[in-house]
């Protein structure tokens, strides 16, 4: 008896040309036009350009978020919490849940004033804030 590894009603109908190929499919031919490499190169040079773009604006966010919040007051909030309910891991799960939801409240926000405001007015109203609120801060401690 001879065995096969092609199940019964495919042994039949295959037989096997002496290289081993199967008659139908002999040779394949490939061929590429010039002008589709052009294309599939340009289209690879602009998704590596956005991707570096993507990840330049990720780093400068991070860094600049980072820097901005050592030694803040949610910090030291956050330390004094997990000091006191000796339960790091709960204080770290909220406090990171909480900074989330203000970042993507702040990011919700600030789109929507993009589309409605010009990012020079924009700018300008941010600095005028952030003026305002310093001076507030030292009048505080001042008086």
């Amino acid at each position: 008896m001879k065995l096969s590894s092609f199940p019964p009603s495919l042994s039949a109908s295959y037989s096997p040309t002496p290289s081993g190929v199967i008659p139908q499919l002999k040779e394949v031919e490939l061929t590429l036009e010039p002008a589709l490499v052009e294309c599939a190169t340009e289209q690879h040079q602009q998704h590596k350009e956005q991707k570096s773009k993507t990840w330049g604006v990720f780093a400068s966010t991070f860094v600049t978020i980072f820097l901005a919040e050592i030694g803040d007051k949610t910090q030291l909030t956050t330390l004094l919490m997990s000091a006191q309910s000796h339960s790091p891991w709960i204080v770290f799960a909220g406090a990171g849940s909480a900074l989330v939801t203000t970042s993507l409240l702040g990011v919700l926000l600030g789109q929507w004033l993009g589309t409605r405001i010009s990012p020079k007015t924009l700018e300008k109203s941010a600095g005028v804030s952030l003026l305002l609120i310093s001076m507030m801060l030292v009048w505080e401690v001042l008086h």
